[in-house]
């Protein structure tokens, strides 16, 4: 399941959008690598884990008009890319207290979060900017009235189909859901729940794709997976999943917030299934919807917590069919897998957490037929209702974004239908993003850039104290495979036989749910196909894939404020260079050392370097331990460690590549020049700039508590209390805060 181990740039992108299911359901979400799994078995739930909140309830309101008063959307105002400019700093400020304030007071005072965001960072204008680019393209393939190529005739149909209101509006959810509601009615025994977990699969996003915590989809996840012993090989993984909040601890925790958050979830449970059932009435969503608590409870009881999943040596179970069906004997395995057409899965299926099976096993006996029809009903209705029309669209976004997230309006619909298109046919819509967007020189420089960290990385193995010469020495072949994957694939996806109309927005979701899920099992049985991609070209993103043993760089990210073809190389150096030397240090952290060049699950360290890595990383962990958020939840170190020590080490690395550069051309890293600022300080304030950020207060909880990344406020300051590069660029005595005694260093 969780493979690739992404740097989260621009939140609303990867984050709010792919582990919060708002209206946007946008592109390919982070697959991360799942971490360890325990599970301890499950605990008896009550029929609800929290009182009715005894706030009175925001009414639901409109966010769109209605066929009578929609008017032509405006057109959108023009996209605006942030720069990276020295001068926008608080000269006010010393960088020596708080570098983070002195690099972005003012121009996060500048551009408070809009209304249709829950957050708002630099690399907010560039996701605009992309999705404006792929607007116009999307609108010429669905003007064309002459030939089109197969790839126009998708983009621009799915796109028609998603911009058609008047048609949308005209039907009513309960006539759309029909279908796949009267095919759960047909459930007449628990023995029917597999194949009717595999028919949301097919129709409901996500199946194929776990995260950090789980997979978000009915029940568990299924899909591919590299396997962990022999990298060069495909087999089918089983996930633990269910949830429909992003992580267990949402149901967990008893403090006060995260009762009320269950509770608001509890209410918008009952609003759904009330919307998409034609015959819920009020008493029957409330009831309904305490039985779906009452299951996700016991779920996240049963499921592994985030910091086990880390380790793949706990996701390594290695199972025969029959012991994945003895695990849950009321689960149809062969129906499950007939149902969606998998292959079989030679030599076996990988279990991310046997215990959570187990404990499922006891929950589907627990609960009744009537149950079971209820919570599936749900997890159709909740996954098609961003596609739907108004009234349960509405509130999706009120739940998922507003009550969850505070955001105060939703985005407009263009965007929301290019997010989807771009998560539905992103590799074909990919091609024209490339060609407006990504030219050959900002190719090469890029591949450059990359090719100058890893010398630096070379020369850092070949100079730390903590690992052991042989150890070095298999590092260095290591690094020297690694495959960088700069822009976009060399091959682009054939989907010749999905078939894409305009006469439905929710049918081609549905299909194109079906085409990507048959296309990820596909892959079962058969070798790695090492040059595919597991982001679109426009995504804002990054990530190295232990398994592939590769670095790949969307064109999506190489795009101001990260990366910028009018900028001098201290620049982007301190944005992009950081990222993608943090990146390729993942190759060699706490998870990149238990897989070797091959990408096969081996522990290349001696227990001596271990002990060395792990003595600097707990450093790392206290000292990210000792924040707290503005939210009032405090960063969980141990959590976050593992980023923290890559971010350390990539912005390290990049300063070394940078200055190493600059030696070459003959040029001072401490002149100053004609701005007033040294190629040393803008290298640093570029990076502080690359991650000015704002957050919702709720949102800023969530990411506490859900994400492997720590802060961007804290990012930036720790990353720079550790380097004396820093303190040498602004002068810091000894006793200010990036003058730290104890400074924290594994790269």
């Amino acid at each position: 399941m969780r493979v690739l181990r992404f740097a989260i740039i621009m939140v609303p992108l990867c984050f709010a959008l792919s582990v919060i299911r708002v209206h946007s359901q946008s592109g390919p979400p982070s697959q991360t690598a799942p971490p360890p799994q325990t599970a301890s078995p499950p605990q008896t739930a009550a029929p609800s884990q929290t009182a009715p909140s005894t706030q009175s309830k925001p009414k639901r309101k409109t966010l769109w008009a209605t066929n009578r008063d929609r008017v032509p959307p405006p057109p959108p105002p023009p996209a605006k890319l942030e720069h990276f400019d020295p001068n926008l700093v608080d000269k006010t400020l010393d960088p020596c207290q708080d570098f983070y304030e002195y690099a972005c007071s003012k121009w996060n005072a500048a551009n408070p979060i809009p209304k249709d965001q829950v957050a708002w960072a630099t690399g907010g204008g560039l996701e605009y900017w992309n999705e404006s680019i792929l607007r116009e393209v999307l609108e010429k393939a669905a003007a064309q009235t002459g030939k089109r190529t197969d790839y126009e005739q998708k983009i621009g149909d799915y796109w028609a189909a998603c911009m058609d209101e008047e048609t949308i509006e005209s039907i009513p959810a309960t006539r759309s859901l029909e279908p796949g509601l009267k095919y759960i009615d047909r459930m007449t025994s628990k023995s029917d729940l597999a194949d009717q977990v595999a028919h949301i699969h097919l129709v409901v996003p996500g199946a194929w794709r776990g995260d950090d915590n789980q997979t978000l989809a009915a029940l568990l996840g299924f899909g591919p997976k590299q396997a962990y012993d022999d990298a060069t090989r495909v087999v089918a993984s089983i996930d633990q999943g269910g949830l429909g909040l992003p992580s267990r601890a949402f149901y967990l925790k008893d403090d006060d917030k995260s009762k009320e958050i269950l509770s608001e979830y509890e209410a918008h449970i009952a609003e759904i299934l009330i919307l998409g059932i034609s015959e819920e009435t009020q008493e029957q969503g409330a009831a309904d919807a305490k039985t779906v608590i009452a299951i996700e409870t016991a779920l996240a009881q049963a499921q592994t917590d985030n910091l086990a999943r880390r380790d793949p040596k706990n996701l390594n179970n290695k199972m025969s069919l029959k012991q994945v069906q003895a695990l849950t004997p009321s689960f149809d395995w062969k129906a499950y897998l007939k149902a969606v057409n998998a292959p079989p899965s030679s030599p076996y299926y990988l279990v991310s957490s046997p215990q959570f099976f187990r404990n499922l096993e006891a929950l589907i006996q627990q609960y009744s037929v009537d149950d079971w029809k209820v919570y599936l009903r749900w997890r159709l209705i909740d996954g098609s209702s961003p596609y739907l029309y108004k009234s349960i669209a509405d509130e999706n976004w009120f739940f998922y974004s507003n009550t969850f997230l505070r955001g105060k309006k939703p985005l407009p619909r263009w965007r929301r239908c290019v997010r989807t298109t771009d998560r539905d046919l992103g590799m074909a819509l990919g091609q024209a993003y490339v060609a407006a967007a990504f030219p050959p020189e900002s190719k090469q420089r890029a591949v450059a850039m990359v090719h100058d960290i890893e010398n630096a990385l070379d020369r850092d193995i070949t100079d730390v104290d903590w690992m052991q010469p042989p150890t070095k020495a298999e590092a260095k072949v290591k690094l020297h495979a690694i495959e960088d994957e700069v822009g976009y694939p060399d091959h682009w996806r054939d989907y010749s036989s999905l078939k894409i109309t305009r006469s439905s927005y929710l049918e081609n979701v549905h299909e194109a749910t079906a085409f990507e899920f048959h296309r990820q099992l596909s892959k079962i049985g058969k070798p790695v196909d090492r040059s595919e991609w597991s982001m679109t070209p426009p995504t804002i993103s990054d990530y190295y894939d232990p398994q592939l043993n590769s670095v790949s760089l969307p064109a999506g990210i190489l795009q101001p404020p990260y990366f910028d073809s009018t900028m001098d190389d201290p620049a982007n150096y301190g944005a992009i260079g950081m990222v993608i030397g943090r990146e390729i240090t993942h190759g060699f952290d706490d998870q990149g050392r238990k897989f070797d060049t091959r990408g096969n699950l081996r522990d290349w360290w001696t227990p001596a370097d271990a002990n060395g890595y792990e003595r600097r990383a707990q450093c790392v962990a206290h000292e990210y331990t000792e924040k707290g958020s503005e939210a009032g939840v405090k960063q969980n170190g141990d959590s976050t460690q593992s980023e923290d020590a890559a971010d350390y080490g990539g912005l390290r690395l990049a300063f070394m590549a940078v200055s190493d550069k600059l030696q070459s051309e003959n040029k001072s890293l401490d002149a100053q020049e004609t701005d007033g600022w040294t190629p040393r300080q803008k290298f640093f304030l570029s990076f502080a700039f690359s991650w000015c950020t704002q957050y919702s207060p709720e949102l800023m909880r969530s990411l506490a508590t859900t994400n492997p990344h720590a802060i961007p406020k804290y990012r930036v300051n720790s990353a720079v209390s550790n380097m004396p590069e820093f303190q040498q660029a602004f002068s810091c005595k000894k006793g200010s805060p990036p003058v730290r005694d104890d400074q924290c260093r594994v790269w």
